[in-house]
């Protein structure tokens, strides 16, 4: 009997409403976050969402999804994952 992929994997989508509303679907970790960006692993690809007044009202991680508010002025994807920097490699920057 194989072995079951104990990885869940989610259909990945986003809604925006009134470029006020976002709700984003298979997000798999959220990277970095702030009132004017907001970074996040997607089943797709790293998701980057600029915007201002930025607000993360809800993050299920279990579920894969995230809930964001403010004004969203792009949203743009990068196949490549960013790879977390070692304190290291930030101290010799």
């Amino acid at each position: 009997m194989p072995l079951e992929d104990k990885t869940p994997r989610w259909r990945h989508q986003f809604t925006l409403t009134d470029r006020e509303d976002m709700s984003v679907e298979g997000v798999v970790s959220l990277g970095s976050f702030d009132e004017k960006e907001i970074v996040m692993e997607t089943e797709q690809g790293m998701l980057t969402v600029r915007g201002e007044g930025l607000n993360i009202k809800q993050l299920n991680l279990e579920k894969g999804n995230i809930l964001v508010e403010g004004t969203v002025r792009s949203v743009a994807y990068d196949d490549e994952v960013r790879q977390k920097k070692g304190l290291l490699e930030r101290l010799l920057r």
